[in-house]
């Protein structure tokens, strides 16, 4: 984690209603926390220097300064997540190393892919100084949140089975055969997921390979469910399915 205990968030905005939207979504994330709040850049340079942060929400069309050019003035700055109305800046946003740029208006299951980057970034970041058993025990304790049932569920990399598409959703098998239901694009979880861990067999399912059971050509069998390998993903689950049995 950027912190041992939460991720340290400074909110940075002219607007009063966004700044409040942010506070109420921050404080809906257990891993975060919410250190202050900037109307505007200039405040938030004299803000950092006594209160250090390791992710700012931060727009960008501000007066006295733009969020942009405030982050060329810090040395070393913390994560950015840009949150504006404007398209105009996503490339230059993404020069300066931004985590994520999101449009206005912010909904929090877009809100809450955007701290998942954060987090998916952070679990794979393992110094190459560590033992290769504090390597495995990173991986192990690996986890993403997701909106379900009106709260925020931690669900730990380890415990997923599988994960399959119901068109603006997914739901996420657990190995204690619980379910999760939650809002989110299958496509945009592949990318967040460690591909040493998990394997897209198809447009609508995500396996986790050390979970697999058996496997023939057409289908993999995980747990107490037969699952289908789409004719556009054989040449990459043969790929990934063969290493894998030659390594053990």
């Amino acid at each position: 984690m950027l912190n041992k205990n939460k991720i340290r968030c400074l909110v940075i905005d002219d607007e009063p209603p966004a700044r409040e939207m942010l506070t109420q979504y921050i404080a809906g994330v257990e891993t975060l926390e919410l250190t202050g709040t900037c109307s505007n850049a200039v405040e938030a340079i004299s803000f950092l220097k006594q209160n250090p942060a390791d992710l700012l929400f931060l727009d960008i069309e501000m007066p006295q300064l733009l969020g942009t050019s405030f982050i060329r003035t810090l040395k070393n700055p913390p994560k950015i997540i840009f949150t504006t109305a404007y398209r105009k800046y996503a490339v230059e946003g993404f020069e300066l190393n931004a985590v994520d740029y999101i449009l206005k208006p912010i909904s929090f299951e877009r809100f809450l892919q955007a701290v998942n980057k954060v987090l998916e970034m952070n679990f794979n970041h393992v110094p190459s100084a560590q033992p290769a058993t504090e390597n495995k025990n990173a991986e192990s304790n690996s986890f993403l949140y997701f909106r379900a049932d009106r709260k925020m569920i931690k669900i730990f990399f380890r415990d997923i089975l599988f994960i399959e598409a119901l068109k603006d959703y997914i739901k996420i098998v657990k190995t204690d055969s619980k379910t999760i239901v939650t809002k989110y694009v299958l496509s945009t979880l592949e990318e967040m997921l460690p591909a040493s861990e998990f394997l897209r067999i198809h447009k609508s399912y995500i396996i986790a390979i050390n979970k697999i059971e058996s496997y023939h050509a057409d289908s993999i069998q995980i747990a107490k469910h037969e699952l289908p390998i789409g004719r556009f993903y054989k040449n990459d689950v043969s790929r990934v399915l063969n290493a894998s049995s030659a390594t053990n």
